[in-house]
Protein backbone atom coordinates (compact mmCIF):
# COMPACT_ATOMS: atom_id res chain seq x y z
CA UNK A 1 0.00 0.00 0.00
CA UNK A 2 1.83 3.35 -1.38
CA UNK A 3 0.59 6.86 -0.10
CA UNK A 4 2.68 10.15 0.00
CA UNK A 5 4.11 10.18 3.64
CA UNK A 6 2.98 6.79 4.42
CA UNK A 7 1.40 8.17 7.67
CA UNK A 8 -2.52 8.67 6.56
CA UNK A 9 -4.01 6.66 3.76
CA UNK A 10 -1.59 3.48 3.20
CA UNK A 11 -1.25 2.73 7.02
CA UNK A 12 -5.35 2.35 7.04
CA UNK A 13 -5.25 0.58 3.81
CA UNK A 14 -2.44 -2.29 5.14
CA UNK A 15 -4.73 -2.12 8.31
CA UNK A 16 -7.66 -2.69 6.92
CA UNK A 17 -6.29 -5.44 4.29
CA UNK A 18 -4.15 -7.44 7.23
CA UNK A 19 -7.55 -7.36 9.13
CA UNK A 20 -9.41 -9.30 6.11
CA UNK A 21 -6.71 -11.59 5.19
CA UNK A 22 -5.20 -14.52 7.18
CA UNK A 23 -1.13 -14.00 8.32
CA UNK A 24 -0.26 -16.17 5.92
CA UNK A 25 -0.50 -12.67 3.36
CA UNK A 26 2.57 -10.22 3.95
CA UNK A 27 0.54 -6.76 3.65
CA UNK A 28 3.19 -3.65 4.05
CA UNK A 29 2.86 0.03 3.58
CA UNK A 30 5.01 2.35 2.25
CA UNK A 31 5.38 6.37 0.74
CA UNK A 32 7.04 8.03 -1.87
CA UNK A 33 8.48 10.92 0.23
CA UNK A 34 10.53 10.27 3.03
CA UNK A 35 9.41 13.14 5.14
CA UNK A 36 7.75 10.99 8.02
CA UNK A 37 10.56 8.10 7.94
CA UNK A 38 10.20 6.10 11.26
CA UNK A 39 7.04 8.44 12.48
CA UNK A 40 3.97 6.37 13.42
CA UNK A 41 1.08 6.41 11.62
CA UNK A 42 -1.03 10.16 11.73
CA UNK A 43 -3.09 10.51 15.06
CA UNK A 44 -6.28 10.84 13.14
CA UNK A 45 -5.45 7.46 11.08
CA UNK A 46 -4.86 5.68 14.37
CA UNK A 47 -8.10 6.55 15.75
CA UNK A 48 -10.67 6.17 13.29
CA UNK A 49 -8.77 2.31 12.44
CA UNK A 50 -9.97 2.14 16.72
CA UNK A 51 -13.17 3.39 16.30
CA UNK A 52 -13.44 0.43 13.57
CA UNK A 53 -11.42 -2.18 15.66
CA UNK A 54 -8.35 -1.90 13.89
CA UNK A 55 -4.95 -1.07 15.60
CA UNK A 56 -2.40 0.67 13.22
CA UNK A 57 -0.57 2.21 15.80
CA UNK A 58 2.50 0.10 15.90
CA UNK A 59 3.24 1.23 12.15
CA UNK A 60 6.31 2.97 10.98
CA UNK A 61 6.40 4.99 8.15
CA UNK A 62 8.99 4.36 5.60
CA UNK A 63 9.80 5.11 2.22
CA UNK A 64 8.91 2.72 -0.63
CA UNK A 65 12.25 1.17 -2.36
CA UNK A 66 13.37 -0.44 -5.41
CA UNK A 67 13.66 -3.55 -3.84
CA UNK A 68 9.96 -3.32 -3.19
CA UNK A 69 8.88 -3.87 -6.68
CA UNK A 70 10.46 -7.90 -6.07
CA UNK A 71 9.71 -7.77 -2.51
CA UNK A 72 5.46 -8.03 -3.34
CA UNK A 73 3.21 -9.13 -5.75
CA UNK A 74 0.59 -6.68 -5.47
CA UNK A 75 1.40 -2.66 -5.28
CA UNK A 76 -1.67 -0.39 -5.07
CA UNK A 77 -1.43 3.04 -5.04
CA UNK A 78 -3.73 5.93 -3.73
CA UNK A 79 -3.53 8.22 -6.47
CA UNK A 80 -2.29 9.46 -9.69
CA UNK A 81 0.60 11.08 -8.41
CA UNK A 82 2.20 8.80 -6.34
CA UNK A 83 1.42 6.43 -9.53
CA UNK A 84 3.77 8.45 -11.07
CA UNK A 85 5.98 8.29 -8.32
CA UNK A 86 6.56 4.92 -8.52
CA UNK A 87 6.96 4.51 -12.56
CA UNK A 88 9.90 7.15 -12.19
CA UNK A 89 11.68 4.93 -10.13
CA UNK A 90 11.94 2.93 -13.79
CA UNK A 91 10.79 -0.19 -12.90
CA UNK A 92 10.98 -3.51 -15.47
CA UNK A 93 7.73 -4.09 -17.28
CA UNK A 94 6.92 -7.45 -15.33
CA UNK A 95 7.23 -5.11 -11.77
CA UNK A 96 5.41 -2.46 -13.42
CA UNK A 97 2.41 -4.74 -13.90
CA UNK A 98 2.15 -5.35 -9.96
CA UNK A 99 1.25 -1.85 -10.02
CA UNK A 100 -2.77 -0.61 -10.03
CA UNK A 101 -4.39 2.11 -8.17
CA UNK A 102 -6.11 0.84 -5.02
CA UNK A 103 -9.85 1.65 -6.14
CA UNK A 104 -9.84 0.84 -9.88
CA UNK A 105 -10.30 4.49 -12.22
CA UNK A 106 -10.48 6.57 -8.78
CA UNK A 107 -8.32 8.32 -6.85
CA UNK A 108 -8.15 7.91 -2.62
CA UNK A 109 -7.86 11.61 -1.69
CA UNK A 110 -5.23 13.08 1.21
CA UNK A 111 -6.84 13.55 4.22
CA UNK A 112 -3.76 15.30 5.98
CA UNK A 113 -5.16 18.99 5.65
CA UNK A 114 -8.38 18.49 6.85
CA UNK A 115 -10.63 16.96 9.86
CA UNK A 116 -11.01 13.60 11.35
CA UNK A 117 -14.30 13.15 9.02
CA UNK A 118 -12.58 13.13 6.03
CA UNK A 119 -10.21 10.50 7.79
CA UNK A 120 -13.36 8.47 8.33
CA UNK A 121 -14.51 9.28 4.81
CA UNK A 122 -10.95 8.15 3.05
CA UNK A 123 -11.13 5.18 5.60
CA UNK A 124 -14.52 3.88 4.22
CA UNK A 125 -13.46 4.05 0.68
CA UNK A 126 -10.40 2.16 1.23
CA UNK A 127 -12.43 -0.35 2.85
CA UNK A 128 -14.40 -1.60 0.12
CA UNK A 129 -11.22 -1.47 -1.74
CA UNK A 130 -9.20 -3.96 0.63
CA UNK A 131 -12.68 -5.75 0.70
CA UNK A 132 -12.70 -6.64 -3.40
CA UNK A 133 -8.76 -7.35 -3.02
CA UNK A 134 -9.13 -9.65 -0.08
CA UNK A 135 -12.09 -11.59 -2.00
CA UNK A 136 -10.16 -11.67 -4.94
CA UNK A 137 -7.29 -12.91 -3.34
CA UNK A 138 -8.69 -15.35 -1.25
CA UNK A 139 -11.00 -16.82 -3.97
CA UNK A 140 -7.21 -17.13 -6.15
CA UNK A 141 -8.25 -14.55 -8.79
CA UNK A 142 -5.27 -12.55 -8.41
CA UNK A 143 -6.49 -8.99 -7.48
CA UNK A 144 -6.80 -5.87 -9.82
Amino acid sequence: MVCLGNICRSPLAAGLLSQKLSSSFMVDSAGTAAYHTGNPPDPRSIAVAKKHGIAIHQQRARPFEQKDFRRFNWIYVMDHSNYNNLKALHPSESEWEKVALLMINKEVPDPYYGGIDGFEKVFQMIDQATERIANELISNVGPR
